[in-house]
Formats: structure tokens, C-alpha cells, sequence
């Protein structure tokens, strides 16, 4: 784990097993429970026979899953060897029919599954992948139970994210309990992320970039604490860009003291230098690569309302290259402090 002082612009080798020593007692860390679903679905074209590969997106607050008279509806991105067309028919392999609503650019495409959702969430259990990031090869299929396993934190709880908030796959139940030792509080919240989370950044002008929706849930226990630390100026820190975009998304209502209650809705919270953060004081990240939204969020975290952290972040990250730090998924861990 790379350890970055913010204030002081400077960085040290560690290690995660360090935390416990890094953060201070009253210090709030907040985890996305998420729990990834098995998202990724084989078809083919009913017209041709051609092969479609589906991924489901989380679903959106403004966009029912459920219409008991037609089935259920989800955004969706597809692969095909051709161009998909509004009407067109597909057929899940050993599964229910689906049709092609709207494609959406960027966004994706909307598609009806012909069947209910209790019958869908069977469907994925047996037939569904484990959506793991294009550059882990693994056959079509079902998924192995090693990636299964291992593609999903200790403390997921809440189904729906089709992709790992892999900041959260650093930790341990006994790294927890030395936390807890610690007196570190720690709180949960739930994003499910979706995979525009990763999408490469290829607009010209950077705020052109799209962010997709992703749904949160901020129960009412968490919303209590980050208040009261808030008041008592204790540090929150963030594990994981999801739930730091979670908390910033949701700042206005989280300072907002008359509002009582959990807290619910959907952000595609941007993040790029210059950018004032209102609730988070801390971030533990994995490392991002080029030319990604992610990689614009820790720069601002870096130097918060300031551009400095540009070149913060760039000579970390030339230490860790150097170092031969891991990054991706399942690579070494940043913390910026």
C-alpha cells in the first residue's frame, strides 16, 4: 500500500496490514456492502442465431424493474457482431426470450426479458457470469466458484453491483477486528456500481465525459454517525471511489440536519480537479490507469479545490510503476490521507 500525505505532498511504502496504525481512534471508515451479481448473460439473435453477449446495469430509480404485465426491464450493454435494432428479439441461452426497447448511445440499451423477476433472478443464479473486468480471460459459461469467491469483499451484503468496489477487497475479518481494537468506527452504505465506473475517458473536453447513474442506500445508523463526526470534526475516511462518490453525491442531504432518516437515490457524480470535497477526509483506492474518471478523482482528492494534485499524483504514481505496484482489480492499495 502506497501511504500519500496530502498536506505535506509526500509518500512511504506500507503495507494494508498497516491501517490500524495509520488511522486514529474516533477516525470513521465507511465500506459499500455491495454484493456483485452474476451479470453477465449469453443469447442469441432470434433472426440470424447470431451470438449477444448481455450485461445488466443496476437499475435506476427512475426506471422500474418490474412490469408485471411485460416482463422486466433493465439497461443493459451489449456485444453483438452486428447492429442491434429496436423490436429485435434474442434469446437467453437455456433462458427466456428478451426484446431490444431503445438503444441509448453511451448509456447502453433498454431490453424486456419476457419473464418475472423471481424467474430472472433464478436464470442468473444457475446460467449468470460473474462479471469480472475484460482483461481477466476466463471461457464462456458459468463461473468458477474460486471467482465467485474471490470477486466480492467480507462484508458484502446487498445484491445488485456488476463490478467489485475493489478497495474493499483488501480487507480481512481479523484486519477488521484490529480496526475495531483500534477504535476506528466503521459504517456501511451501498452502492451498486455499474461498470461506467471504469469507462476510458475519450471526450475531447473533459466535462463531456458520460458517468453513469448507479444507485446508493445510506441507512439511517450511517447517516447518524457521519453527522455527529462531522460536528466533532472527526476524519471520515472512504474505502473505495464508490463510496467516496456515494457520500459527496449525497453531501447536501448528509449536512442537511432537519432531514431525518436513511437517504436514497441515484449520482453520476463527476469527480476532476479542481474539486471541494465536503464529507470525505481520506481515501483508500486501488490504482487506476490512464485516461480514467477514477484516476481525475484521486487527483482531486489529492489536492482538494486545487489542480495541484495533478502532479501529486503523477509522481506517486511514478513511484509506484517503479516500485512495480499492482494496479487493476486486484492491485496493491493507495491511501491518501
Amino acid at each position: 500500500m502506497l501511504c500519500v500525505d496530502r498536506s505535506a505532498g509526500t509518500w512511504r511504502d506500507g503495507a494494508v496490514r498497516d491501517l490500524p496504525s495509520l488511522l486514529q481512534r474516533g477516525d470513521v471508515l465507511v465500506l459499500n456492502d455491495t454484493r456483485v451479481i452474476p451479470a453477465r448473460l449469453r443469447a442469441v439473435r432470434d433472426s440470424s442465431g447470431g451470438k449477444i453477449e448481455i450485461l445488466l446495469l443496476p437499475p435506476e430509480t427512475s426506471l422500474s424493474p418490474v412490469d408485471e404485465t411485460r416482463g422486466v426491464v433493465r439497461r443493459v450493454l451489449m456485444k453483438s457482431g452486428g447492429r442491434l435494432k429496436p423490436g429485435e428479439t434474442m434469446t437467453l441461452r437455456d433462458g427466456p426470450r428478451a426484446v431490444l426497447i431503445e438503444s441509448l448511445g453511451e448509456a447502453g440499451h433498454t431490453v424486456r426479458f419476457e419473464c418475472g423477476l423471481p424467474d430472472l433472478h433464478a436464470y442468473l443464479s444457475v446460467h449468470g457470469e460473474v462479471p469480472l473486468p475484460p482483461y481477466i480471460r476466463r471461457g464462456d459459461g458459468p463461473s468458477a466458484v474460486e471467482d465467485v469467491e474471490r470477486y466480492q469483499t467480507v462484508f458484502a451484503k446487498n445484491p445488485g453491483a456488476v463490478a467489485a468496489p475493489t478497495a474493499g477487497l483488501h480487507f480481512t475479518p481479523d484486519l477488521l477486528g484490529l480496526l475495531d481494537q483500534r477504535g476506528v468506527e466503521r459504517v456501511t452504505l451501498t452502492l451498486h456500481v455499474g461498470p461506467g465506473t471504469f469507462r476510458p475517458v475519450k471526450a475531447e473536453v473533459v466535462e463531456e465525459h458520460f458517468i453513469d447513474p448507479e444507485p446508493y442506500y445510506i441507512p439511517a445508523e450511517t447517516v447518524s454517525t457521519l453527522r455527529k463526526a462531522l460536528a466533532e470534526k472527526r476524519r471520515i475516511v472512504a474505502v473505495g471511489t464508490t463510496s467516496l462518490r456515494t457520500l459527496e453525491g449525497a453531501a447536501e442531504q448528509l449536512l442537511d440536519v432537519e432531514k431525518g432518516g436513511a437517504l436514497a437515490g441515484a449520482t453520476n457524480l463527476y469527480v476532476y480537479p479542481p474539486y471541494k470535497f465536503r464529507i470525505a477526509g481520506g481515501l483508500l483506492t486501488n490504482f487506476h490507469i490512464p485516461k480514467s474518471s477514477l484516476l481525475m478523482l484521486v487527483s482531486a482528492f489529492a489536492a482538494p479545490e486545487s489542480s495541484a494534485g495533478i502532479e501529486l499524483t503523477r509522481n506517486a504514481y511514478a513511484h509506484a510503476v517503479a516500485e512495480k505496484y499492482r494496479f487493476y482489480s486486484y492491485g496493491d492499495a493507495c491511501l491518501f490521507l
